[in-house]
């Protein structure tokens, strides 16, 4: 299973941003997905996670009503689409799997994407 993310970059406060997570698989076992970010000098951080079936989705509070998580299955990608960015959602941004319930908790994560770096200016 590899997960790929794309569309960081860097803007100005205020702005929106939509992150994509492509996960690829021979066969495509049934995955929650989360969101992770992780700023300069600080550990993993919980943004948000969305099961497999789409029947959930659950954030952290800084982030919540900004922030939203959906999939489509059929192109086997996940979305973190972020509105209202504030200069503290600066971070690189990480998509993880996991074939068990989502969690808070990065180490229960088997499969990461590689990280896009997101920006976000004064």
């Amino acid at each position: 299973v590899t997960l790929v993310e794309s569309g960081g970059g860097v803007v100005p406060a205020g702005t929106s941003l939509t992150l994509s997570c492509t996960i690829s698989a021979l066969t495509l076992p049934l995955l929650d997905v989360g969101w992770f970010r992780q700023a300069p000098g600080e550990e993993h951080e919980f943004v948000g996670a969305i099961t497999w079936n789409v029947a959930r989705t659950d954030y952290r509070y800084s982030v919540n009503g900004r922030f939203t998580i959906s999939r489509d299955n059929a192109v086997k990608t996940a979305f973190l689409h972020m509105n209202n960015l504030k200069p503290e959602d600066t971070a690189v941004y990480y998509c993880a799997a996991t074939k068990d319930n989502w969690s808070k908790y990065p180490g229960r994560y088997e499969y990461w994407g590689q990280g896009t770096q997101v920006t976000v200016s004064p």
